[in-house]
């Protein structure tokens, strides 16, 4: 009977500080990538760059969170961090990417999506700058190895971030604009810690509720069937209301 206890306690705690792990680890990891990446960005000259990291807005009852921003007379610079070690894999459009360690695949989210729902928040706090131009960045600051990674947006390591963000020299904007630019983005940038809480709540449960979606083979994007269809690569999975709907996912 007590071996018979002791095993269940051992389960109960393996099973306890499995959840944690999973729970709290990748954002351990992730606010490490971000400090990081801010290192990096205080190479830039302040004299012609803003760098605004961990930026929390909120507009019409909507959050989101920025990792970095970088703003200059060229336009502003959204930066999303990773922290992943492993192989690296994904293309442009597809709605996860993969991190592979020898036979083991875990997918994540797509960083490049990810980071045009931040410039599509952001030209909403910004609209009255119609001429302003949004550069989507996306970083891995950590000890992965980029492969099979198809994309027209750039994603680089941390070592080649600013001389990715030096290579646009188009001004669009005047330093007093860069200024208002900066002055509007703070004006909507959330700094109470409950409201910044109940947006990461919201977004661990937005994220199971996608994925749970997708193993149930229906479309997260418009509540569709998800069915098998033949591609230029191969098999993978199509929105049923295709061409209304465009959600894919890799088998």
């Amino acid at each position: 009977m007590e071996s018979m206890a002791f095993l269940v306690f051992i389960s109960l705690a393996f099973l306890l500080i499995t959840t944690l792990y999973q729970s709290y680890l990748p954002g351990y990891k992730g606010t490490v990538g971000e400090k990081i990446v801010a290192r990096q960005l205080q190479r830039l000259n302040k004299n012609e760059y803003t760098v605004l990291n961990n930026i929390y807005l909120k507009v019409n009852g909507r959050s989101i969170q920025i990792d970095h921003l970088v703003l200059s007379v060229y336009g502003i610079f959204v930066i999303e961090t990773k922290n992943y070690s492993g192989w690296i894999h994904g293309n442009e459009n597809s709605e996860f990417w993969t991190q592979t360690f020898y036979k083991k695949k875990i997918k994540f989210g797509n960083p490049v999506k990810q980071n045009r729902a931040h410039i599509y928040f952001l030209k909403r706090v910004l609209a009255s700058y119609k001429q302003l131009d949004y550069y989507s960045i996306i970083v891995f600051a950590g000890d992965g190895t980029l492969k099979n990674v198809c994309t027209q947006t750039p994603v680089v390591y941390k070592n080649r971030l600013i001389k990715t963000i030096r290579q646009v020299k188009t001004p669009v904007l005047s330093g007093e604009q860069v200024v208002e630019v900066a002055d509007q983005i703070r004006r909507y940038r959330v700094i109470d810690r409950k409201v910044i809480k109940e947006h990461k709540n919201y977004v661990r449960r937005s994220y199971f509720e996608r994925n749970r979606k997708i193993n149930a083979l229906i479309c997260p994007d418009c509540g569709g069937e998800l069915v098998v269809r033949n591609g230029k690569y191969g098999e993978f999975y199509g929105c049923s209301n295709f061409p209304r709907c465009r959600f894919i996912q890799s088998l």
